[in-house]
């Protein structure tokens, strides 16, 4: 029985990453009282385990292939030799101090009551328990509760029977930086964002890579154009095959395993591979809470079936998911704001409003950068919308540079010439897109975006060169419900 007298808080958030932190603090602001609960380890997934160390294992990787390709321009770099332990005992150092920040804020929350270190579970409306390592229960009475727990690494059955990294050689998007050398073959199943920046990272860190996919998609790129784009430029460094769903994968007895596929040809492949690094994206951590304890409808998978994307409440009840656990925007910014949203929702409960949202704004940080901005290209009406767009081919800047491939792509609405959308894969465009992201944001016409400042030479001038062609498109567009010229994927 246990005797532990209940903990009365406004709102109980359950996560301390990035979207519970900002719960947390926005429910605090609102003048309630607000408890943390996290098991632990802390210090966010971005911090931890996902956007910076991955990003310092890119930048190690554009270290070595600028040395090696540095003969271009005329500079000799007799010999590029890759340190395998060096790279990421720097990564590691790197991300253990971007988290620690993050983890003493973590602990003083804890030092102040304000976090509660353990496992919660939903027992009923209002009530929850938290489990200690040690196996004491607290249990919490709330009048509103945040659910941000994230997410974790999915697995397809192929590689499920397969020992994970350092006793076997499955690695994942989590474990991929606690190695201690570049393995010589490398076989990464999945070809979305994961797979291609970290595929690419370790290709151009030494090993030879062979990434499978499924359905013929790469990193999420929704225009034809721009992903046959794409597909052209990392098929350069990456053994490639998209619509290649693994057969099966198997341990060797001497190490590493051996894989069984259908490849790009429709030929039957059988390969060894020293590691595979699972990269078929992430699933929501939704095990174990007892929602439905709480009121939650759910379907068979254990999901809720009632989320309002608006607000971020499930059905009727008091509770709200935030971050990457809802499935909505599993970026770090957007958890931010789904956070804060979802704490101060929980905190006027039941007066809920909807969250304000910036425009959508995703970078895929390969080489070329692959981004998004504004509306996906499958939601737009070919019956409303022109297309412009411009190749880096023969880009000044991008020649300049060495770097001239790719292609991006702007829609704008035919009526008003309001910029709706971009794609494209290009030299450093994750720059160009916060400029298209606040040019879409701040509703710019294509008029108007082309009356502000290019430098000379820079790269932006291949944006000029893409909005130059959309007002030429929209000008000569037909009557509206018609196609505009070119604006169908793959035209």
């Amino acid at each position: 029985m246990n005797d532990t007298p209940p903990r009365t808080v406004d709102v109980l958030v359950i996560g301390a990453g990035t979207a519970g932190l900002n719960a947390r603090r926005a429910a605090e602001v609102a003048g309630k009282s607000a408890l943390l609960v996290d098991p632990g380890p802390f210090g966010t997934t971005c911090a931890r385990i996902g956007c910076m160390p991955s990003k310092l294992l890119i930048a190690a990787a554009e270290a070595a292939h600028t040395a090696r390709h540095a003969e271009g321009f005329g500079v000799r770099v007799p010999t590029v030799q890759i340190d395998g332990a060096a790279v990421f005992a720097r990564v590691r150092s790197e991300r253990d101090r971007f988290a620690g920040f993050i983890v003493r804020d973590a602990l003083e929350h804890e030092a102040e009551g304000r976090l509660l270190r353990g496992r919660a579970r939903f027992v009923g409306p209002g009530e929850a328990e938290v489990t200690a390592d040690d196996g004491s229960v607290t249990p919490i009475r709330f009048t509103a509760a945040v659910v941000a727990t994230g997410s974790s690494p999915f697995l397809p059955p192929p590689l499920r029977g397969l020992a994970a990294y350092p006793e076997g050689p499955l690695l994942d998007n989590e474990t991929i930086f606690e190695l201690d050398h570049v393995p010589q073959r490398a076989l990464v199943v999945g070809a979305g964002v994961i797979g291609v920046e970290l595929g690419q990272a370790l290709a151009r860190l030494g090993a030879a890579v062979t990434v499978v996919g499924i359905g013929g998609e790469i990193v999420g790129i929704q225009d034809a154009a721009v992903r046959e784009a794409a597909v052209a430029i990392f098929a350069t460094e990456l053994d490639l095959h998209l619509d290649s769903p693994i057969a099966s994968v198997e341990a060797r007895p001497e190490g590493g395993v051996v894989a069984r596929f259908t490849d790009r040809d429709g030929q039957s492949r059988q390969e060894v591979f020293d590691v595979v690094l699972g990269a078929a994206g992430r699933r929501p951590n939704l095990g174990g809470l007892g929602l439905d304890a709480a009121g939650v409808a759910l379907d068979a998978h254990g999901r809720p079936t009632a989320l309002d994307r608006q607000t971020l409440q499930l059905g009727e009840t008091p509770i709200f998911l935030a971050g990457d656990v809802n499935e909505l925007h599993p970026l770090l910014h957007e958890a931010a704001d789904d956070g804060r949203g979802a704490g101060q929702n929980a905190a006027r409960f039941p007066d809920v409003a909807v969250i304000p949202r910036s425009t959508p704004i995703g970078v895929v940080f390969s080489d070329p950068n692959v981004a998004f901005v504004g509306q996906r290209v499958r939601d737009l009406d070919p019956g409303r919308v022109c297309m412009g767009e411009a190749s880096f081919a023969s880009q000044g800047r991008a020649r300049v540079m060495r770097q001239n491939r790719g292609l991006i792509r702007l829609w704008a609405d035919r009526e008003s010439g309001v910029l709706l959308a971009a794609e494209g894969v290009g030299p450093r465009l994750e720059h160009m897109a916060h400029l298209l992201a606040w040019a879409v944001q701040q509703r710019m016409t294509v008029e108007v975006a082309l009356s502000m400042p290019f430098y000379h030479p820079v790269l932006e001038e291949g944006l000029r060169t893409a909005l130059r062609e959309l007002r030429r498109n929209l000008r000569r567009a037909p009557p509206l419900g018609q196609p505009c010229e070119c604006i169908t994927p793959g035209c």
